[in-house]
């Protein structure tokens, strides 16, 4: 029976050491991601990003278990796809979607729902057929169901308003807005904050236009 209790125990310490070193990788690449997204000089960014991209199909090849992960890794491949731009970004946009794809598969909570966000901004920014997959009533589904698991956070709520007022629906746009605008800040999030609180800023200005 000892040796039972003894094996159980090491397991369990064996377990909670590799969600702990997960935790770290997942922190490890959106602490990088925000950095290069708003810190960094653009003629930068796509080489860092590079980089960063390498790091994320790294890690996601270790614990393809781990659906955090895979989003910031979908994540990291779009933001990479919007600095190299062109057509040459398109097969990297579809490396995105398949990565959050694969993330709803494991756990379509996690990150507070944000595979689909992040799912619903590609498919409102990237083209439509046949150069890719770009389509606004696929978007807005995903970005809704987003905003069901996390109504009150500011990434879900920032990206559905500028989903809206690309749409033209600036009225429906505002109260999403405020919402972003007054979602409490990330403790472990300072530098993603500060950049989307100045994108918030800039969709107000956007909404003020006539």
């Amino acid at each position: 029976m000892l040796n039972i209790l003894c094996k159980v125990s090491v397991f369990v310490i064996l377990s909670a050491t590799v969600a702990v070193s997960q935790a770290a990788d997942v922190q490890t690449l959106y602490r990088q991601w925000a950095d290069i997204r708003y810190q960094q000089q653009s003629e930068e960014r796509e080489g860092m990003f590079g980089s960063l991209r390498e790091e994320a199909e790294h890690l996601t090849e270790a614990h393809p278990e781990n659906a955090e992960l895979w989003i910031w890794r979908g994540i990291i491949n779009s933001t990479y796809a919007g600095e190299v731009g062109g057509l040459s970004a398109l097969s990297v946009i579809k490396e995105a979607k398949e990565n959050l794809e694969t993330a709803l598969e494991l756990d379509a909570g996690a990150l507070n729902g944000s595979a689909y966000t992040s799912l619903g901004v590609l498919y409102y920014q990237v083209p439509g057929w046949p150069l890719s997959f770009g389509d606004d009533s696929e978007a807005e589904e995903f970005l809704k169901k987003g905003l069901a698991i996390n109504p009150k956070g500011i990434d879900s709520n920032f990206f559905y308003a500028d989903f809206l007022i690309n749409q033209g629906r600036k009225k429906e746009a505002r109260g999403y807005l405020d919402i972003a605008e007054n979602a409490s800040d990330r403790s472990d999030r300072p530098v993603a904050d500060k950049g989307r609180r100045a994108e918030i800023a800039g969709l107000k200005a956007r909404l003020m236009e006539k």
